[in-house]
């Protein structure tokens, strides 16, 4: 059986009780929370468990119900729709959730342990390195002059190039670029190997992939802008080299779409700013910003735009921002008062509504305490520093938030119009009873999709993926001229080019 729609009380609850566009939100219930831990989400019955056990946190159905009417009545109370939207789009999003750990991500065993003997060599006995590590870290001992030298250990690693004359404060690879040494080369690429080893190697391969499907667990919502999580097995960072073994089955393809700079054009259309929008007209807002004057280069429209959004004030972020102010004084306003409420205590919200986390007691208490007469000058330092983290945060809320909107209000039309395919002539039997000869999402991360579908029905899939766009857009901002373009492509495989 498969729902077609639903209505998840956790989830609503969140928004509901925490929500500023209530003029009485919903009181706070610690039966209505939801557990997110890693530990707990593995015992948690699934949408699709028959005849699961209830926890002894179990509710009866009157509570059930008794619940689901005071958020129906706390809807009623909302000023407008937008509650209610976000509310479906939210328990949408539980059930694609749930349909995507059941249906899973197809995924070839073949290429993935193809791809780690041509990367590590071959798979070596449980706590040792394979070869090309192995050999990698000979190289590096040698380089520091201390053949036992464990690469791993960042504390080791670093009194060793400490005392071979690399003065650097961390192993970061970022700071270790910066640097000439011969070292530096094998060390870089031994960083490389080792977070394929450990993020996605046998191990990994052995406990997540079953029957040429990974079947992660989704947390809608787990992170407080509306962004999804995952619990376990590195859903949401799938590494760029193994996207090839992210797999069609036969007679079946990946139609695959990425949405073009996302967040910057929700930013666009939230704040009316008419020079971004036209900015962000066709393919690439970055290169708009570039025609708008506002900077010189493409690079600089990316390090401007996304300083805008994350609140840069240092490098060349922070250099090029305050360009930004003149050309797209709307866009910058918004991010800037949301910044400015943060900064003071107060919360932000998305379009639809989903309100940031209000500050904790030792952050107001901070606040005051350095404000007061008998404040120190390091505990104004600190206050402030603390302040201008909390604008950061939700300068971003607004707009990652929004974007998540947009993104779930994708995947809830992407699903309804899958729903009207008819039945593949050649299943897909690892996908499951439900969906083994139906096209359906396999993968979402933030601005991504990935549809398992039938050969034949490959471009009405991109079609339905492309519209069901159009259609998020105009859901979010109707009648307003926003250009959300995606990238869309049909092929074996989710591999992505260099």
């Amino acid at each position: 059986m498969r729902l077609r729609r639903a209505h998840d009380l956790l989830l609503c609850h969140a928004i509901l009780r925490d929500t500023a566009s209530l003029s009485s939100p919903l009181p706070a219930s610690g039966r209505w929370l939801r557990a997110d831990d890693v530990a707990d989400a593995a015992m948690q019955p699934s949408l699709f468990d028959v005849g699961a056990p209830q926890t002894e946190h179990g509710e009866g159905f009157d509570e059930v119900r008794a619940q689901w009417l005071a958020q129906l009545s706390a809807l009623a109370d909302a000023p407008d729709a937008r509650l209610a939207l976000l509310c479906a789009a939210e328990s949408t999003g539980a059930l694609i959730a749930e349909e995507m750990t059941a249906a899973g991500l197809p995924w070839s065993t073949t290429a993935h342990h193809g791809i780690l003997e041509q990367q590590l060599g071959q798979r070596p006995l449980r706590g040792a390195r394979p070869a090309r590590m192995a050999n990698l870290a000979a190289e590096i001992g040698r380089h520091l002059d201390d053949p036992s030298l464990n690469p791993d250990s960042p504390p080791r690693l670093l009194r060793a190039l400490h005392r071979a004359g690399v003065f650097v404060e961390s192993t970061s690879r970022w700071e270790l670029a910066r640097i000439e040494h011969p070292v530096v080369g094998p060390l870089l690429e031994y960083k490389k190997l080792a977070r394929l080893f450990t993020a996605n190697g046998w191990a990994w391969l052995d406990e997540w992939v079953r029957d040429e499907r990974f079947r992660p667990v989704y947390l809608t919502g787990g992170v407080v802008t509306g962004r999804w999580a995952s619990s376990g097995g590195g859903a949401l960072q799938i590494p760029r080299q193994l996207r090839s073994a992210v797999r069609a089955d036969a007679g079946w393809t990946l139609v695959d779409a990425d949405v073009a700079q996302l967040e910057p054009r929700m930013l666009a259309a939230m704040s009316r700013d008419a020079a971004m929008v036209e900015a962000a007209r066709g393919r690439d807002l970055y290169e708009g910003v570039v025609r708008s004057g506002a900077v010189a280069t493409r690079d600089e429209a990316k390090y401007a735009v996304l300083g805008a959004m994350y609140g840069a004030t240092t490098g060349k972020s922070g250099q090029l921002v305050p360009r930004l102010r003149t050309v797209y004084p709307r866009a910058m306003g918004l991010v800037d008062a949301a910044a400015r409420t943060g900064e003071q205590g107060g919360v932000v919200s998305t379009l639809l509504g989903r309100t940031s986390p209000r500050p904790d007691d030792a952050w107001r208490l901070a606040q005051s305490q350095a404000s007061g007469p008998e404040a120190a000058g390091p505990e104004e330092s600190r206050a402030r520093s603390r302040a201008r983290d909390r604008g950061r945060f939700t300068r971003n809320f607004v707009v990652q938030g929004t974007a998540a909107e947009w993104a779930l209000l994708w995947l809830a039309e992407i699903r309804h119009r899958l729903m009207g395919l008819p039945p593949a002539p050649r299943p897909a039997s690892a996908s499951g009873p439900v969906f083994r000869d139906r096209p359906h999402l396999a993968f979402f991360l933030h601005d991504e999709v990935i549809v398992h579908a039938p050969v034949e029905q490959a471009e009405a899939v991109a079609q339905i993926v492309r519209d069901a766009a159009d259609a998020a857009t105009a859901r979010l901002f109707p009648g307003f001229p926003l250009d959300v373009p995606l990238d869309v492509h049909v092929a074996e495989d989710a591999a992505k080019g260099a």
